[in-house]
């Protein structure tokens, strides 16, 4: 069976009155993240993984933040794009792991609904998604609430 791995990484700033984005869903806060598409960061960094896992390059490669057509996008429509070109090349998902970084709000109570909302659009179980949280005990951008980051491990195989 040949199996891959994928690493993403993303990051957006924080900024007061805006949707917070995340996993898929809007998220109650007082801040949301700033991008040029909805800033989802958990979807960002799940993209970027997949992509690195099959060699397709990176999500700024295929949805620039310099393509008007991208601006304000659902980040749920970059995932299926995303995840039609990893099958377009043989793949299916294994599992993806992702953490979330951010110091508020508490993540814990939209957990199953972000894993449903990603699932949905991977057409994959919903038993194949962990997302965890955490914060960084104060310290750094996280901590000082400026902004959010993301990491996500996938692993696929070819069908």
């Amino acid at each position: 069976m040949n199996i891959r791995v994928g690493q993403g990484f993303d990051v957006h700033r924080l900024e007061d009155g805006k949707d917070f984005w995340l996993g898929g869903i809007k998220v109650p806060h007082t801040a949301g993240a700033i991008g040029h598409s909805d800033a989802d960061v958990l979807i960002h960094s799940i993209c970027d993984a997949l992509l690195g896992a099959t060699n397709l390059r990176d999500i700024g490669y295929h949805f620039a933040d310099t393509d008007i057509a991208y601006k304000g996008i659902d980040s749920k429509i970059l995932l299926k794009r995303t995840i039609d070109m990893v099958r377009e090349k043989g793949y299916e998902i294994g599992n993806i792991d992702t953490v979330l970084c951010l110091q508020a709000p508490k993540i814990a109570p939209f957990i199953s609904e972000m894993q449903q909302c990603l699932a949905n659009v991977l057409e994959i179980e919903v038993d194949n998604i962990s997302i965890k949280a955490t914060t960084t005990e104060k310290l750094g951008f996280v901590g000082r609430k400026e902004g959010v980051s993301a990491y996500a491990t996938v692993l696929v195989y070819k069908k």
